[in-house]
């Protein structure tokens, strides 16, 4: 995408943006031009591998609000007032729904869904004074399609998906959009993790019980983080102001 079509005062701010879809998403913006600020639980310390790519990094828990407060202060001290936000930050659990803890549902509640919200209510009030804002919100087909043993997280991007919409409408007449793009099955660490918690539980071994999820789709692979990327920063840009309050899945052909 032309550098031309990102304005030089550009400021991201990308939740989740320490590894998988977040880095590369993180990555892509910066690439066009962006100022790009990435937070993770861990201490700043922790991240210093990425602080050599000229990312603003800090210490981020979109869980907690002061947590939050904190980190888009830094970031306007940094760079300026944010204008772009994404939230990607997000934990997945295998669990039946007889079988979900308290603490586990409420891990994945408040991590997928009241952290985009607490982002959001951060972020916002700026983009509309300035009348001009980009929020895209990473939700999942699961928002759309349930799978049993992911209760909390097929909740959790279903109510994602209504706060998109209420900030779609919010946002529409003072140049803010909000969308959610909905991925299937990515190839990231945290797809990794997932399946060899899945191979455990089916028996298979962890390469089949990912030849098994590839072939779930007629395009039989896995979607690439940097076609996630590329279709985020398409809509960060000046290119996408009558894109908002949509789910744009990225399914590959696949249900889920």
């Amino acid at each position: 995408m032309n550098k031309e079509l990102w304005h030089q005062d550009r400021v991201a701010i990308v939740t989740g943006g320490t590894a998988g879809i977040g880095l590369e998403i993180a990555r892509t913006l910066k690439s066009r031009g962006a100022n790009v600020a990435i937070g993770g639980r861990r201490s700043a310390e922790a991240y210093d591998h990425l602080a050599k790519e000229e990312f603003f990094v800090g210490t981020l828990d979109v869980c907690n609000s002061a947590s939050v407060s904190h980190f888009v202060a830094s970031v306007k001290s940094h760079y300026g007032v944010p204008n772009l936000l994404i939230n990607s930050a997000g934990v997945s659990l295998h669990q039946a729904v007889c079988g979900h803890s308290d603490e586990d549902w409420d891990l994945v509640i408040e991590t997928n869904l009241n952290g985009p919200f607490k982002m959001t209510r951060a972020c916002l009030p700026d983009m509309l004074i300035n009348r001009w804002g980009r929020i895209v919100n990473i939700a999942s087909t699961a928002a759309s399609t349930a799978v049993s043993t992911h209760a909390a997280y097929c909740a959790s991007k279903a109510g994602l998906l209504g706060l998109t919409r209420a900030v779609a409408l919010e946002g529409a007449d003072r140049g803010v959009t909000c969308t959610a793009v909905s991925p299937t099955w990515v190839e990231t660490e945290m797809l990794q993790n997932s399946i060899k918690k899945m191979a455990q539980q089916s028996g298979k071994t962890p390469e089949s019980q990912q030849e098994e999820i590839a072939a779930a789709n007629p395009q039989n692979r896995l979607v690439q983080p940097q076609e996630i990327a590329e279709l985020v920063s398409f809509l960060c840009s000046d290119l996408s102001p009558a894109l908002t309050m949509e789910d744009i899945q990225v399914n590959a052909g696949a249900h889920w």
